[in-house]
């Protein structure tokens, strides 16, 4: 039988050689779903990237005295490099820049203006530059910028423009008649009563200002809107408009998009849009998440909070930034960052709970029973008690994960690790050890151990991918199963110790 596919995205990234744990925050999200659906056995398709064209870009490279393409070339690296520490599993990296995007992006502006989707006009109005985007008088918020805060300025130009307005109706009864396309529910309600309902206007899809982006094949003077250039990747990466439409045909429509709430609206209007004028089907769910913070404000050089994430990881590990980030804010919210919240969470969870758990039952193995512990079936109550609570774990963790609840599905992992703990103080296998007749007890106290173990270790790895590998050498285990196994055998190594305690000075 054919696999379920799964195709998820994150918004591809302005290039940047100072991303922090904000920029990280979505595409660790998107990490470890990805990876979870992996492990359910679906056929994955995991795709990040980076944004290159537009005025800022331009502008940048001018000041570095560099062409636009030399400029993002010599930084785009730097994106590869920080997903890569921080264990992130794309599939494909797309660039706009890249060859076959830019053709298919010419042939999806010729299609809509044939078939009189796109028109020529002038634009005047206000724009964002830093946000490469177009406002509305009334959409700023103290004369600036709604998203970023900064200044607009008057443009005025011959343009290209989408007719947005011919599809609101459709647009409105489609997000009402699929109430999960858009989560969550407040990011739907602002998008439909802020930003729809007080009617849609005609969207600016060219520009002649500057140079750096896709010319429009038939009117070279003008280039593309980035933003119609930057949706498109998501259908263009898979080989929509080229000769080779397998991959688009195998994983359209998308499962999921994860995007920052600042850029839902283009999710959520112009993207749904666009595929209705071309024709094609919506992506199942969008999700606008929230921001990532530091002490309830922005995380920026200038305010003096900016720290490269591979900072962190170099200190504390890349698993406990992933499992800070996974854990700490619950997914559709805004959450608060800081370094003393992520050494308590280490502390507290991974090296207490988990690290702690693991090293002593591999030790108490290898103390009593020289590393080989099988199953003797001396059992009692609590041994039961134990069991359902990990035999539940799959269950509960596919459930939070179908809902996206992320942190509760790591929670649910770390409640059965805290029962782990308990069951050995209630158990006292020290004390089973020193009485001959118990050793067959004992066995399968650390049988059970070990067995709760192997499952949440197997739980573990979409969010903690390189700990889950650690216990499983640890446990010498080759068993991939996640449910509670009654017949294992184990011949356990060495323990070795999963998470370092952290000095807070």
């Amino acid at each position: 039988m054919e696999k379920k596919t799964y195709y998820i995205t994150t918004p591809i990234y302005y290039p940047s050689a100072n991303f922090h744990i904000g920029h990280c925050y979505t595409t660790i999200i998107a990490d470890a779903i990805a990876r979870y659906r992996r492990l359910e056995g679906f056929d994955v398709c995991f795709q990040t990237g980076t944004d290159e064209h537009g005025q800022k870009i331009e502008n940048k490279a001018k000041e570095a005295g560099v062409g636009p393409k030399e400029y993002v070339d010599a930084i785009v690296e730097n994106a590869k490099d920080l997903w890569k520490a921080l264990n992130i599993s794309y599939d494909k990296f797309i660039r706009t820049t890249d060859s076959y995007h830019e053709k298919a992006v010419q042939k999806i502006f010729t299609k809509l203006y044939e078939q009189g989707d796109i028109y020529k006009g002038e634009y005047k109005g206000l724009y964002c530059t830093p946000c490469e985007s177009f406002w509305t008088e009334t959409q700023l918020v103290d004369g600036k910028c709604p998203d970023c805060g900064r200044e607009v300025h008057e443009v005025k130009e011959e343009a290209y423009f989408l007719k947005l307005s011919n599809y609101a109706d459709r647009l409105v009864e489609y997000i009402e008649t699929h109430p999960e396309f858009i989560q969550p529910e407040s990011r739907k309600n602002e998008m439909i009563n802020n930003f729809i309902k007080p009617g849609l206007e005609d969207l600016c899809v060219s520009r002649t200002s500057f140079r750096w982006g896709i010319p429009v094949p038939f009117d070279p003077k003008h280039v593309i809107y980035v933003w119609l250039d930057a949706l498109t990747n998501y259908i263009t990466s898979l080989g929509y408009m080229s000769d080779d439409t397998s991959e688009f045909e195998k994983y359209w429509p998308a499962d999921l998009h994860l995007v920052g709430k600042e850029i839902t609206r283009f999710h959520t209007i112009v993207w749904p849009i666009l595929l209705m004028a071309l024709g094609l089907p919506l992506p199942k769910q969008v999700f606008g998440h929230g921001w990532l913070v530091i002490n309830g404000g922005k995380i920026s050089k200038s305010l003096g909070n900016y720290k490269d994430p591979r900072e962190y990881i170099k200190d504390y590990g890349v698993d406990a930034v992933r499992y800070f980030v996974l854990r700490e804010v619950p997914f559709g919210n805004d959450g608060v960052f800081s370094e003393e919240a992520l050494i308590n969470r280490t502390n507290s969870d991974l090296a207490n709970t988990l690290g702690n758990l693991v090293n002593r039952t591999i030790s108490m193995a290898n103390k009593y029973f020289d590393g080989t512990v099988t199953n003797k079936n001396v059992t009692e109550a609590i041994d039961q008690e134990l069991i359902v609570k990990v035999q539940e774990a799959k269950k509960v963790v596919s459930e939070k994960m179908d809902q996206l609840h992320v942190s509760e599905a790591l929670e649910y992992i770390f409640e059965v690790l805290r029962r782990c703990n308990k069951y050995i103080d209630e158990t006292t296998p020290w004390a089973l050890a020193k009485d001959d007749t118990k050793k067959g007890r004992l066995q399968t106290v650390l049988y059970n151990l070990l067995e709760s173990i192997r499952v949440c270790g197997m739980l573990l790895s979409p969010f903690l991918p390189e700990t889950s590998l650690k216990i499983q050498q640890q446990l010498n285990n080759q068993e991939e199963s996640r449910e509670f196994l009654s017949t294992n055998t184990y011949k356990v190594g060495e323990p070795s110790p999963l998470f370092q305690r952290i000095d807070k000075k």
